[in-house]
């Protein structure tokens, strides 16, 4: 007996071919890719096991370091967004009871320490006003007083546009026998970044940034110092998707599966980090800081002022102070519904008082600035 089965129709939905607007995103992130990394997202994929596909995946690792300037060798790209990575830092590291000392500058600091709290850290945090940094005496008299096991600092803070020093820090987390763990998210590609010679235990990133990738592949690092804390937990890694005793086998010469790896991601990945070997790193950082030179007097020869001080601004974000009396969630709505133009608004204690502007990765050009300051000129109030 056929039994007659009655279908919910309701959301079935009758749609054309799938069709966006094409915007300049001049925000946060994600940044535009540059067209031979969205053409590479087009090649058909292959099994994740194809050799030829291992191969793709050796030389992201290859790129990854020279773009990190690391030697690492566990140096992968995770599946999934920079905050897979950020919490493959935490997990990978962290045990139950260990101190981990956070430098909150910003929104993605207190994230940090609210991630470190679900792994069973004891979480310490010093913490500066946004857009502000920490100074190495600072640091010094931090690690002196909690004794961490792990010392967590954002590089390059998206919420503020600070970029926070790192000389000398790896040389004191040495000192004190603790790891030294930093979030690249808005740096890497953009900013110069000397992971080896800076001491750095683990980093990770992101790919829709100064990578100029989509989102969905991003990086992580970590130090053979931090290896051996991970070969010494007394614990399993809390996160099983994120375990790097795991992943490792998968990146590594064993080869063994662990997931389906997002392949079309990962050539959209080793595409754009072939564009910054192509250009050379020390070329795209230059690059970056000239780009975000000419936009910083830009924005100044309008009459907007910038937050953060200019000997720590990022050449990938700058925050811009939103004039009194300004709307400043409507003049970026005007933005991007008449120019085409996205910007972001501030975060957590920036909230309402600074936009984000990103120029990052392939939108790190000088045209862009210049239709960003003709459209803001239209929609600011004179």
């Amino acid at each position: 007996m056929t039994q007659t089965v009655s279908i919910n129709n309701n959301q079935r939905l009758q749609l054309e071919p799938l069709s966006t607007p094409e915007r300049l995103l001049l925000g946060p992130g994600p940044s535009n890719a540059h067209p031979a990394v969205l053409q590479a997202m087009n090649t058909p994929p292959l099994g994740h096991l194809d050799p030829a596909f291992l191969a793709v995946m050796d030389e992201i690792q290859s790129l990854l370091r020279y773009v990190w300037q690391t030697e690492n060798p566990l140096t992968i790209a995770v599946s999934g967004t920079g905050t897979a990575a950020m919490e493959a830092t935490i997990a990978n590291v962290v045990e139950p009871g260990d101190v981990v000392l956070v430098g909150v500058i910003g929104y993605f600091g207190n994230r940090l320490a609210d991630m470190a709290g679900r792994y069973g850290a004891d979480v310490r945090t010093i913490t500066k006003p946004w857009g502000q940094v920490f100074s190495l005496d600072e640091l010094r008299t931090a690690v002196q007083t909690h004794r961490p096991t792990i010392l967590a600092l954002v590089h390059a803070e998206t919420s503020t546009g600070a970029c926070q020093p790192l000389e000398g820090v790896g040389e004191l987390c040495r000192e004190f026998g603790c790891l030294l763990l930093i979030d690249t998210v808005t740096s890497l590609g953009g900013v110069p970044i000397f992971l080896d010679e800076w001491g750095v235990d683990l980093a990770y990133s992101c790919s829709q940034k100064g990578l100029g990738c989509p989102p969905g592949a991003s990086p992580f690092t970590m130090s053979s110092r931090a290896v051996e804390k991970l070969q010494q937990r007394q614990t399993k890694v809390a996160n099983w998707y994120l375990d790097m005793t795991l992943l490792n086998k998968y990146w590594g010469s064993e080869r063994v599966y662990h997931h389906t790896a997002p392949i079309n991601m990962y050539y959209a990945l080793r595409e754009a980090l072939r564009l910054i070997a192509e250009e050379g790193v020390e070329n795209s950082w230059r690059r970056h800081q000239e780009n975000v030179e000419y936009l910083w007097q830009s924005l100044e020869d309008i009459g907007l002022s910038l937050h953060v001080q200019r000997e720590y601004r990022l050449p990938t974000l700058t925050t811009v102070r939103i004039p009194e009396g300004v709307d400043g969630k409507a003049i970026a709505r005007q933005l991007l519904l008449e120019h085409n133009i996205e910007i972001g608004g501030g975060l957590g204690e920036l909230a309402g008082q600074v936009w984000r502007v990103g120029l990052m990765g392939f939108n790190s050009r000088k045209e862009n600035v210049d239709r960003l300051i003709e459209a803001l000129q239209q929609v600011l109030p004179k």
